[in-house]
């Protein structure tokens, strides 16, 4: 009950070198790519599953958006993979890391940034400055439009971290407390048993559910910007 409860959140070493980067690449060895002319359940439900989603996350774009296809559907099953790993004992989950959430979620959103002021430069500048806007709060309104332009990509990585990381940080104490109420009080050690087993069942649909709004999120930044 002593350990530090960030510990876990600490960036693992091998012999003094950090192998974040191999955690990270771990999801991709998850799905194999079809190299049979019929494939085997597994596959087929994999193929099933991102044709389902990449149809209804694509539905609202146009063709332009429609070639970020393949970028939305890899950053959904990393993003999906990496946290449902991250819920395995002894494991490290890099999504609670703010720093590689804002990895991820700035270049993307500078990326639909660049192809909306590219592609769609008048509507684009509209945004700043809402129609039938009154003279005096121009200058106001043009401000609060910027602010709430980049803080869009702060919003995304501190969502996914504050998610993921509370969690985390909830198993921790309810399994903490499991183990030293086993000596005390045997019936209420069962029941927080019951609450962390019911808990873990959250996580991971908060696991999904999180890789699905943050590429939602990424998805329609875009369809605003095409």
């Amino acid at each position: 009950m002593n350990e530090n409860l960030f510990a876990s959140f600490a960036a693992p070493s091998m012999m003094g070198l950090p192998i974040v980067v191999l955690i990270v690449m771990f999801p991709s060895i998850l799905f194999p790519a079809p190299n049979r002319l019929i494939n085997n359940r597994l596959i087929s439900i994999q193929q099933w599953l991102i044709q389902l989603t990449s149809k209804q996350m694509l539905a609202i774009h146009n063709q332009k958006g429609r070639t970020w296809a393949l970028m939305l559907m890899s950053l959904i099953l990393f993003i999906g993979s990496t946290n449902l790993l991250g819920l395995l004992p002894h494991s490290f989950t890099p999504t609670t890391q703010l720093s590689m959430n804002l990895g991820m979620a700035i270049p993307l959103w500078a990326g639909t940034v660049i192809t909306g002021f590219r592609y769609k430069t008048k509507a684009s500048l509209a945004h700043f400055l809402p129609q039938g806007t009154p003279l005096p709060l121009i200058p106001m309104l043009v401000i609060i439009e910027t602010i709430s332009l980049f803080i869009q990509p702060m919003a995304l990585a501190v969502r996914l971290t504050a998610n993921i990381t509370a969690g985390h940080l909830l198993i921790h104490l309810i399994g903490g407390a499991t183990l030293a109420l086993i000596n005390i009080s045997t019936a209420t050690a069962f029941i927080t048993f019951i609450i962390l087993i019911l808990l873990t069942i959250l996580e991971f649909a908060v696991a999904l559910i999180q890789a699905y709004v943050f590429t939602l999120l990424v998805s329609l930044y875009l369809h605003d910007n095409t």
